[in-house]
């Protein structure tokens, strides 16, 4: 059994993917598999994968019809034999000793979760260099070749995921900024395996890291947080989101939203909810309620204001925790009395 294993859903990228594996093979850290789900790949995807697992066997292909990222990656935990889980999207690529600071750190501290962040400066540099028609993949990030030594890092070691973990913006004063878990991405967190196996993500939607991790941090996990840039997220270049794609983020957002506001109320403390409310559940009604100015036309708005229609039914917008959320509640209000 590996001590890691990394699952990497994999879906028309070619043009990142050998960088990708090349991050997995080239950690200091040996003892890993790579589950590589090939979602239904129509590219060549599926070459570059066979190219890898002929020359390391940890390198492991799951072959399946496309269904998404979530159904991908719940593919891939389905034959993942690792003590613990790392999750890596097929565009990005992470720190060469990133198993080995993580795996090291999690082992020390008994911890069922270590987390990191990603490298700020790699992707703004990136978007910068987009926006002046300069090249994009061979930017080598300055900080890959750092070498860290595991036993000097700084870290924090907490059993209160909800007092670090946020969607908030903090001021530069916030002596707790450093340690915070910032936003919901999974990719960001090594995971003891026993602690998310009865949890897969929810097929079909967008920001499916939302609802996931809201119900990982129910389960109380011992956390080490350790504030270092091990993941390079290489950001989307996309043009011009229409429409349609607006209200199926909203549609998401709002089926995630539903979806954990109905397991918090089963099953959170109240000071679980509290804090959830306060720092994520309602930074995601905002983000749902946001896309309304993105829609175009009136066949959507009259499918937004049902989706906000089912929220306020299943008691989501209640019990706004600040003045400003009971501000955004009663716009949302006016926005679906309309008829």
């Amino acid at each position: 059994m590996p001590a890691i294993s990394v699952i990497i859903p994999v879906y028309n990228v070619e043009k990142y993917l050998r960088r990708c594996l090349e991050s997995v093979q080239n950690q200091t850290f040996e003892d890993w598999e790579a589950i590589c789900v090939n979602d239904g790949s129509p590219d060549n995807s599926d070459k570059i994968l066979a190219e890898f697992a002929k020359k390391d066997k940890r390198f492991k292909i799951v072959n399946k019809e496309n269904g998404g990222l979530s159904d991908a990656r719940n593919a891939g935990f389905k034959v993942a034999r690792g003590e613990y889980i790392l999750y890596l999207d097929s565009d990005d690529f992470i720190h060469p000793q990133t198993m080995e600071i993580t795996y090291r750190l999690a082992k020390r501290d008994g911890s069922d979760i270590v987390s990191f962040t990603y490298d700020r400066i790699y992707r703004p540099q990136l978007m910068i260099r987009h926006f002046l028609h300069m090249d994009t993949d061979n930017v080598i990030p300055r900080r890959i070749n750092k070498k860290y030594n595991v036993a000097n890092v700084q870290t924090l070691i907490t059993d209160d995921v909800y007092e670090y973990a946020t969607e908030k913006t903090h001021n530069a004063g916030d002596k707790k900024k450093k340690w915070l878990i910032k936003h919901c991405q999974v990719w960001k967190n090594l995971y003891r395996r026993d602690l998310i196996a009865d949890m897969p993500y929810i097929k079909g939607i967008l920001f499916e890291d939302f609802p996931w991790w809201s119900e990982v941090m129910l389960k109380n996990p011992r956390v080490t947080i350790v504030p270092l840039p091990l993941y390079f997220y290489v950001p989307n270049f996309g043009g011009i989101v229409l429409s349609a794609k607006q209200l199926r983020i909203m549609k998401s957002l709002c089926e995630g939203l539903t979806a954990s506001y109905k397991i918090y109320k089963q099953r959170a403390s109240e000071y679980q909810m509290k804090q959830w409310s306060k720092n994520f559940q309602w930074h995601f009604i905002a983000k749902a309620f946001g896309k309304v100015k993105r829609l175009d036309n009136e066949d959507d708005m009259v499918v937004a204001r049902n989706l906000l229609r089912g929220l306020n039914r299943n008691g989501v917008l209640s019990n706004p925790p600040t003045k400003e959320m009971e501000k955004l509640r009663d716009n949302i209000m006016e926005f679906i009395a309309v008829k």
